[in-house]
């Protein structure tokens, strides 16, 4: 009887698959591979570094948040689909999603569609901590 082979391995023999959507925040993040002492790999995605802030500001738009707003929300409003709210986490300088619309009245950046830098894998921003 044939063995089925793990979701990893069967994508790894299609040139160009990613395990995660393109919609993904982790979509172009690299996959790394951590072979362990009995020889048993283990596939893991790699840090998502992202742009400076001052490279994103081209392509962004400013938004006054207003009391009730979440950052799903202003996704939808702006980008067409309430799981891109990560775009505009990525685009300011919170660690938590949810500090963007905490404070109405606050200005936040919020990135045209197609129009935020892609991560680039080099360099971090703000404190230097890994986001994503």
């Amino acid at each position: 009887m044939a063995t089925i082979e793990p979701y990893e391995n069967a994508l790894d023999a299609i040139p160009g698959a990613h395990p995660y959507p393109r919609s993904s925040r982790y979509h172009d993040a690299e996959i790394g591979v951590h072979t362990q002492p009995d020889g048993t790999e283990v596939r893991y995605t790699k840090r998502r570094l992202l742009p400076p802030l001052d490279a994103a500001a081209d392509g962004t738009v400013p938004h006054t948040v207003s009391e009730g707003e979440r950052p799903d929300l202003l996704a939808q409003r702006y980008l067409g689909a309430p799981d891109q709210w990560w775009q505009i986490a990525d685009a300011n300088p919170v660690l938590d999603p949810h500090e963007l619309t905490a404070e109405p009245g606050r200005t936040i950046d919020v990135p045209l569609p197609g129009g935020f830098p892609a991560s680039t894998g080099t360099g971090t921003r703000g404190s230097g901590a890994p986001r994503g």
